[in-house]
């Protein structure tokens, strides 16, 4: 998140206005919550993990055991496992 003087890019009769509740301190403005994005996709990271569970789960199904699926993508078992029964949550 980047600082911005409220004088900079706000009306001064704005400024003026949000003085009465606040000054000299930090004050967060929320985005507005249609604009909202979700985790990870900006930065790609939701599709890349996405990605990752899809291939994870095709290699299980392709007869690789879990615990060479977990060796292979630097997870433990218990995780791979997780993947693999969610994605058959989201299949049914």
């Amino acid at each position: 998140m980047k600082y911005q003087n409220a004088q900079t890019i706000l009306p001064e009769e704005l400024v003026r206005h949000i003085q009465q509740y606040v000054q000299g301190s930090y004050l967060y403005i929320p985005i507005r919550q249609e604009r909202k994005k979700q985790w990870g996709e900006s930065s790609g990271s939701r599709q890349m993990l996405q990605d990752r569970n899809a291939a994870i789960v095709q290699a299980y199904h392709s007869g690789i055991a879990v615990n060479i699926l977990a060796q292979r993508y630097f997870l433990t078992e218990h995780s791979i496992r997780r993947i693999i029964r969610e994605q058959r949550r989201v299949q049914l």
